[in-house]
């Protein structure tokens, strides 16, 4: 079985999509890159049930490498992050990862920007950028995220959900968690009044912290 590994990675983040209330039923989906080949959720199939064999191989360019069941519909974001997306620091994009959580689709239906409510917005960039609405599944949505994903290592997806990359899935599945988390606080904050917000400077002044941050 080629890419075990990986296949094994997008099965066991997939549960968690779910058990972290990231996704409800089969919305929602992952992706893991390794060379030329990337595995990622099929559609329509209930994560619970997900084996390693389940989850379909595709080359870069869309076609089944390996695996009987179809791959996400949403599968040209995907393609279109590992092919055409940059990350600001220059490191690989090795897993993608696409929710439906419920409070950064909230915020995507009030604002064009995620608010600076709190300095871990650097885990995304300066800032995270709502995308323009686009149907599912279609290069049109493919394109709007690249669009809102320059110079960042996610994005809200406007009126649908999240969209985060990183070098192996569990960075691409921390920053979906950090970006969940900063929306839920910025609507419990405006539920109660006018939040105060972080400057862009200090957002900045973050982002370079975080680059020396943790274990090397």
């Amino acid at each position: 079985m080629i890419l075990a590994d990986e296949r094994r990675a997008v099965c066991e983040y997939a549960r968690r999509l779910s058990a972290d209330g990231l996704v409800v039923g089969t919305s929602g989906n992952i992706s893991a890159r390794s060379g030329e080949l990337v595995a990622m959720t099929p559609t329509g199939v209930d994560y619970g049930v997900l084996t390693p064999e389940d989850i379909p191989v595709v080359s870069l360019d869309g076609s089944i490498v390996e695996g009987k069941l179809r791959p996400t519909s949403e599968m040209p974001m995907h393609l279109a992050v590992y092919t055409k997306a940059a990350d600001p620091d220059g490191a690989p994009i090795t897993g993608v990862v696409h929710t439906h959580s419920v409070h950064a689709t909230a915020v995507s239906t009030l604002v064009d920007e995620v608010p600076p409510v709190h300095y871990m917005l650097a885990t995304i960039g300066p800032s995270a950028r709502v995308a323009r609405y686009a149907t599912y599944g279609t290069e049109e949505l493919a394109s709007a995220m690249l669009e809102a994903l320059d110079g960042r290592r996610g994005c809200v997806l406007g009126n649908h959900g999240t969209i985060t990359y990183g070098d192996g899935l569990a960075a691409a599945y921390s920053r979906a968690e950090q970006l969940e988390w900063l929306c839920r606080v910025w609507l419990l904050a405006r539920s109660a009044g006018e939040p105060r917000l972080l400057p862009p400077e200090e957002i900045a002044h973050v982002v370079e912290k975080l680059r020396g941050y943790g274990q090397k």
